[in-house]
């Protein structure tokens, strides 16, 4: 009987923790996030490894995330939406840009606030974007000399 009694309160034990740790993955992500959020619009060229989910930072602080990333067959550009802290204003002319956590970090969505008067409002697009800049093709560059047009190239 008594050994029942040491499997249940271990499996509660289990359970509790279990839940505490989906609870704290879940603030991690921004679930359940006190405040609100509105979402802001924006095209990429180039969104490299960007998805939903992914931060959206503003000095280095995460005030949002990706919540969609969807291709524009008339463009040909990464249409995304992200969402952004309710009391996170940011002037019309802000850039938005995808950038790298370090040398072999993942992408992220960096904001940059410009001097404008008036804020972005809700469902708004950010025209200024930064793509991602591929780190292979800068390598690649780099080994070949940085011209990539062949001049030089073989000739005597």
């Amino acid at each position: 009987m008594s050994e029942n009694r040491t499997e249940i309160i271990t499996g509660a034990i289990v359970l509790v923790v279990a839940l505490g740790f989906l609870v704290w993955a879940g603030r991690g992500m921004g679930i359940g996030a006190d405040g609100g959020s509105y979402p802001l619009h924006a095209s990429f060229r180039s969104i490299g490894g960007v998805v939903p989910g992914t931060d959206v930072r503003l000095a280095g602080v995460k005030v949002g995330t990706v919540t969609n990333v969807a291709l524009n067959p008339k463009t040909f550009f990464a249409d995304t939406t992200i969402s952004v802290k309710n009391g996170v204003a940011l002037p019309e002319d802000t850039v938005i840009a995808v950038t790298q956590d370090g040398l072999l970090g993942s992408n992220y969505i960096d904001l940059i606030p410009g001097g404008a008067i008036d804020d972005l409002k809700p469902g708004d697009e950010i025209l200024d974007t930064q793509s991602a800049v591929s780190m292979l093709n800068l390598m690649l560059k780099f080994a070949g000399g940085g011209s990539g047009d062949g001049a030089g190239e073989g000739a005597q």
